[in-house]
């Protein structure tokens, strides 16, 4: 592969947006172990609160860039649901046994939290493993059941705004409902 300006420079802004996502992590305390632990235990909703408002700012971000100026940025991926179930497993125990997810993993990692040191390593070794048997994983499990690179918007024949603004109002409605939880449990 050629190194050339431009792909450095992709380098560079994924390195930015990166180190800017570790950052409001870090602001958000989702990189702190009792947070998360807070949240399985549905105490502390922060997580909760700071992923689906990123997913609806993320995803009004990436359709008004797609939509309104034709920056090509959707690459999907196909739709393979034994992959996705098996995917959603390792990373659900993980996530249990670690108490971090990879992204606050590496956030706690750059605060300095000792225990994210062993979470990034298995990190490490769990993508090496998977590299070694992803050709086999392929034809056993991600061939199987997948549907192509179809989106809702795609399947359904609607406008991804609706999808969109369907996150928002679903958004809006549990952020309603948690701060009325919030505020009866403090009484």
């Amino acid at each position: 592969m050629e190194i050339t300006l431009a792909s450095l420079g992709v380098l560079f802004s994924g390195l930015i947006a990166g180190l800017f996502f570790g950052f409001l992590l870090r602001k958000g305390h989702v990189s702190r172990f009792d947070v998360i632990v807070g949240q399985f235990k549905l105490q502390d909703f922060t997580v909760v609160k700071i992923m689906l408002t990123a997913v609806v700012v993320g995803s009004i971000g990436v359709y008004a860039m797609s939509s309104f100026w034709g920056v090509e940025i959707l690459h999907i991926k196909p739709l393979t649901v034994w992959g996705n179930l098996l995917g959603g497993l390792i990373f659900g125990v993980g996530m249990a046994l670690m108490g971090l997810c990879p992204g606050t993993c590496v956030a706690a990692l750059g605060e300095g939290t000792s225990h994210a040191v062993w979470g990034f390593l298995g990190m490490l070794v769990g993508t090496w493993l998977y590299a070694l048997v992803y050709d086999d994983v392929k034809a056993l499990i991600l061939d199987k059941l997948t549907y192509g690179k179809e989106t809702l918007p795609m399947a359904t024949n609607l406008s991804p705004w609706w999808f969109i603004g369907g996150t928002l109002v679903f958004a809006l409605i549990l952020f309603s409902l948690i701060e009325k939880y919030e505020s009866t449990k403090k009484s």
